[in-house]
């Protein structure tokens, strides 16, 4: 069985703020095909991170696909605002949502892939009843709310789990892998079912970001 490419989402949490253009210019430069934004408000996670200014310099500096994820309380208030600042796909919260597919449905209709993020704790059961309506699973693979946590290891079961439940409602959703990503579990994560790894640390620190992120793509060969 001829496996697909992992996609690649280095997450910019973990980039050079003082010198972003350098850092757009290597992404643009490598094989990653999403940029992974994470935004959040102090409130559902304990950080604030970017607002809509710096999504909307960001959007200029690449033609890359703009992954954000809100890890905020409330989303539904600013879906047309997180479009017009760039973002093509639009990842909340189930933890965050009250009407879960009200909102997928709102992000849909302007035009975004719609994205589900999970907890650690989170059972994907309860992704039962949306995922057809679902683009991209977001799993947490550490709590949310800062770069550089260890991995948390029960994440293999649940991506097999959830991969599972999308091919048993024949769902296209993308399995999303986020937080504590490396060289060395990443071939694990695909091998259970992972289609798109979130590499902050792991691209930012390593010597050669170009050559990592190649790496983590070639990892099906």
């Amino acid at each position: 069985m001829v496996m697909n490419k992992p996609i690649i989402a280095p997450s910019v949490l973990s980039a050079n703020f003082a010198n972003l253009q350098a850092d757009f210019d290597m992404l643009n430069n490598s094989v990653a095909e999403f940029i992974h934004i994470d935004v959040m408000d102090g409130v559902f996670v304990p950080n604030i991170s970017f607002g809509f200014p710096l999504i909307q310099a960001m959007r200029k500096l690449s033609t890359k696909t703009f992954d954000v994820h809100l890890m905020i309380v409330e989303p539904d208030k600013y879906i047309d605002t997180f479009k017009n600042a760039g973002a093509d796909i639009l990842s909340v919260h189930l933890e965050a949502s009250t009407h879960l597919h009200r909102t997928l449905q709102k992000i849909h209709s302007v035009d975004m892939k719609a994205g589900v993020a999970i907890n650690p704790h989170t059972s994907i059961n309860l992704l039962e009843d949306t995922i057809a309506d679902i683009d991209l699973v977001c799993v947490m693979s550490v709590n949310p709310g800062f770069g550089g946590q260890k991995f948390i290891e029960n994440t293999y079961d649940k991506i097999a789990r959830l991969k599972e439940l999308i091919l048993k409602k024949n769902s296209k959703a993308l399995i999303e892998i986020d937080g504590g990503v490396t060289l060395q579990n990443a071939k694990k994560l695909l091998d259970h079912g992972a289609d798109v790894l979130v590499a902050g640390n792991t691209v930012f620190n390593s010597e050669n970001p170009i050559q990592t992120i190649q790496q983590l793509n070639n990892l099906n060969n």
